[in-house]
């Protein structure tokens, strides 16, 4: 897990019936869902099935619908050869503007935004079974979804995803400090947006494990590979982390991590599990033709209707 991850889990058409809304053409908008709220929902391309991303810890769909000039974008690449949806947790700013979703109260947990996400594919209209895409601590969200879901996802592509093997992994008194560094300093941030995502990790976790288990589908694991390590100590004296974090739990934090990438790879049979990412925790950013071909791979799977990636 890089330091991103710690840091970070630290307009348009107004839709009153988006039945139609998901089906075809380019969309950027907010849908009502449960008769009173609204969400925002972008979605590009055209195909079956469907590629819906949930984003990480306070990022919203920007953070895979833009990119740098020259660089290649994965939701762009992704609408080359399917439909692909991405939209905004409650909570998730864009650059400096708040959140194109409504506000609820905080903290949430994976359960609540699997509802949330539920809803509004119900609400937009997005056709399944789909494909699932998960960053982070949407990796958690898109596993409950489809252990909650089972008839509306047939794929999943987990990029640098939390898990409670994170947990697991780590005696109690390291999982204490590692939920710090999780949840990061909101301190400033609540001050200017005081509804900002913040996200119950041990509840979350829990809501997991008591879900029914994921059924057999196509899977890909792409895991982070750039060490946190050697990175803490510096991070420490740049006030960027806690002064009384021990230097050297960066390490605590990468075995832990790789335990837990291990047993998500194992969920089901026949997963894919890519560690030789020459990536950092922003593998979409960094390496985005690694989740741009892993993604075709479980689409085409999906298409030809494996239950799983094995021959």
């Amino acid at each position: 897990m890089s330091p991103q991850c710690v840091l970070l889990l630290m307009i348009g058409l107004v839709a009153s019936s988006g039945s139609a809304l998901a089906e075809s053409g380019d969309v950027s908008g907010v849908v009502n869902v449960d008769g009173s709220r609204k969400m925002y929902l972008g979605c590009r391309g055209m195909g079956a099935p469907a590629v819906v991303i949930v984003a990480g810890a306070r990022a919203s769909a920007a953070d895979w619908t833009q990119s740098e000039p020259g660089k290649v974008n994965v939701f762009s690449a992704v609408a080359g050869f399917t439909r692909v949806c991405a939209y905004d947790r409650p909570g998730t700013p864009v650059g400096e503007a708040p959140s194109r979703t409504d506000p609820v109260s905080q903290p949430v947990t994976a359960r609540a935004a699997v509802a949330d996400l539920h809803a509004l594919v119900t609400a937009a209209g997005i056709a399944t079974p789909f494909v699932v895409v998960g960053h982070s601590y949407g990796g958690l969200v898109s596993r409950l979804y489809a252990m909650t879901y089972p008839d509306e996802v047939n794929g999943m592509v987990l990029v640098d995803a939390l898990s409670e093997g994170l947990r697991a992994a780590q005696a109690p008194r390291e999982w204490a400090i590692q939920r710090v560094l999780l949840d990061g300093d909101l301190t400033e941030a609540l001050k200017v947006y005081p509804a900002i995502e913040r996200v119950d990790a041990n509840l979350s976790f829990d809501q997991l494990l008591a879900a029914e288990p994921l059924r057999p589908m196509p899977l890909t694991v792409l895991s982070a590979d750039h060490p946190w390590g050697p990175l803490v100590p510096g991070l420490i004296a740049d006030g960027r982390l806690p002064a009384d974090i021990p230097s050297d739990f960066g390490y605590v934090t990468d075995r832990a991590q790789r335990e837990a990438q291990a047993k998500l790879a194992a969920l089901v049979p026949g997963a894919r599990h890519v560690t030789n990412t020459d990536s950092g925790h922003e593998i979409h950013k960094e390496r985005p033709q690694l989740v741009i071909d892993a993604i075709r791979d479980v689409v085409d799977a999906a298409r030809d209707g494996k239950a799983s990636r094995a021959p």
